[in-house]
């Protein structure tokens, strides 16, 4: 059996819901409707990023692939820029809704936690 890397891929989004699920839930037994809301924005971050940086990577890959004579000037510039714009506009929103930062923060690792877990289920269920 060989690795699949796309199907991996595609388990991570999920991996993200139902770790930011039960973080929320955990949150809200911990300290309520501030810390579940945290973590719910948090983890919705982590999956808004996780696709952000799938589609970069994806798209790099692509123009590297298909003309590699002529590359854009600025190929991340964009990017980086929806990208910081969104951190700072959640920060905003973050400080000025009341939400406890630190959940919000344990909210966005749900991403590399989902990650770790693929892993894991990759170690787990490969077959050589």
């Amino acid at each position: 059996m060989t690795l699949d890397f796309d199907k991996g891929i595609a388990r991570i989004p999920r991996w993200i819901v139902a770790l930011g699920l039960a973080g929320t839930g955990v949150g809200a037994w911990k300290g309520g409707l501030s810390y579940a809301g945290a973590f719910f924005v948090g983890a919705g971050a982590a999956y808004f990023n996780f696709k952000l940086l799938e589609r970069v990577v994806n798209r790099l890959g692509q123009l590297v692939t298909a003309r590699p004579e002529k590359l854009p000037r600025a190929p991340g510039l964009r990017i980086f820029t929806q990208l910081a714009l969104f951190v700072i506009g959640a920060f905003a929103i973050l400080r000025l809704s009341g939400f406890n930062v630190a959940w919000a923060f344990s909210g966005f690792l749900v991403c590399p936690a989902a990650v770790i877990l693929e892993i894991v289920y990759e170690l787990l269920t490969y077959d050589s």
